[in-house]
C-alpha cells in the first residue's frame, strides 16, 4: 500500500505531461485510501476514494482534456505499438477485475443487522475521526488552489 502512495505521488510529481501526473495523483489518493482501510477506518477510506479520487482527480484530469490538446491527443496509426499495449494493458484489467469478482464469492457475504444511523456516524465524525477530516480538507483545499495556480499558469503562456 505504501508502495502505491509513493509512487503515485513521485509519477505526480515527475510526470513531465500532466495528464500523465494527475493519473498519478489519483493512484497516490487512492493508496491513502487503502491505508486508512489498514487503520480500520473504512468510512473515511470510502469518503476518500469518493472525493479525492472520484471528484478531485477526475476534475483535474477533464480540466486538462478540455484545456490543452496538443500532445497527447494525437491520433495513434492502427498497428502501433502504443495501441496494441493499451488494449492488451485494458483486457488485462478487465480480466482480473473479473477474476477478482469471480473468486471473491460475494454470495457468501450477510447482511449487516447493526448498522450506523446518521447520528451515530456524526458522533463517530466529530470526535474520533476530526483530526483526520480536518487533514483530508486541508488537502481538499491545497489541490483546488494548485488546480488554480496551473490554470493560471497556462493562461500567462498563451499571452
Amino acid at each position: 500500500m505504501m508502495t502505491v502512495t509513493v509512487g503515485g505521488a513521485i509519477v505526480a510529481l515527475e510526470a513531465e505531461e500532466i495528464v500523465y501526473g494527475a493519473i498519478g495523483l489519483a493512484g497516490s489518493l487512492f493508496g491513502v485510501a487503502s491505508l486508512f482501510f489498514l487503520l480500520d477506518a473504512p468510512y473515511v477510506a470510502v469518503f476518500q476514494v469518493t472525493v479525492y479520487v472520484g471528484a478531485v482527480a477526475v476534475l483535474i484530469l477533464f480540466t486538462v482534456m478540455l484545456v490543452r490538446q496538443e500532445k497527447w491527443a494525437k491520433e495513434l496509426p492502427t498497428g502501433s505499438l502504443a495501441r496494441v499495449s493499451g488494449i492488451l494493458t485494458g483486457i488485462a484489467i478487465v480480466a482480473v477485475l473479473s477474476l477478482s469478482v469471480i473468486a471473491s464469492n460475494l454470495s457468501a457475504f450477510t447482511e449487516f443487522r447493526n448498522s450506523a444511523t446518521f447520528i451515530q456516524i456524526g458522533q463517530l465524525i466529530s470526535t474520533d475521526y476530526s483530526p483526520v477530516l480536518e487533514v483530508l480538507a486541508l488537502v481538499l483545499a491545497a489541490s483546488v488552489v494548485g488546480a488554480l495556480t496551473l490554470s493560471r499558469v497556462d493562461r500567462e503562456e498563451k499571452r
